[in-house]
């Protein structure tokens, strides 16, 4: 037996935050808005998916944003997504850096934490 990929990320969002987890995900970041089975629809939330890529978000009566603990999203344009981010009125942050990568953090409408991180080229 082994472990082979992760499937989604699921972060938690409050009751009725749709709207702005779609305007965000979908709209700001460009993940797909997809449909939830309709047996989970019912309890609220919103899922974004393309391909491989899946964040789910779950409605939490109880919601405390995730302030540490994040999922960190590979993209191919970070200045780009910087600018969108920003422009949608959600700082834009930087972290110690990590070899390899150029990335910044961000929060969602709700608080979460979000890291974004690009492959940085070798410079032969």
């Amino acid at each position: 037996m082994r472990v082979l990929q992760i499937d989604h990320v699921q972060l938690a969002m409050p009751p009725g935050g749709e709207a702005e987890a779609i305007a965000f995900y979908s709209g700001v970041l460009g993940i797909p808005h997809v449909a939830k089975p309709p047996d989970l629809a019912v309890n609220g939330g919103c899922w974004f998916e393309a391909g491989s890529l899946k964040v789910h978000l779950g409605a939490q009566a109880d919601f405390t944003p995730a302030k540490k603990a994040h999922p960190a999203l590979l993209v191919d344009d970070l200045a780009a997504l910087k600018s969108a981010v920003s422009n949608a009125g959600h700082e834009v942050f930087d972290d110690v850096p990590v070899e390899g990568y150029d990335r910044v953090f961000s929060h969602d409408p709700f608080g979460n934490r979000v890291e974004f991180m690009q492959v940085l080229q070798d410079s032969e």
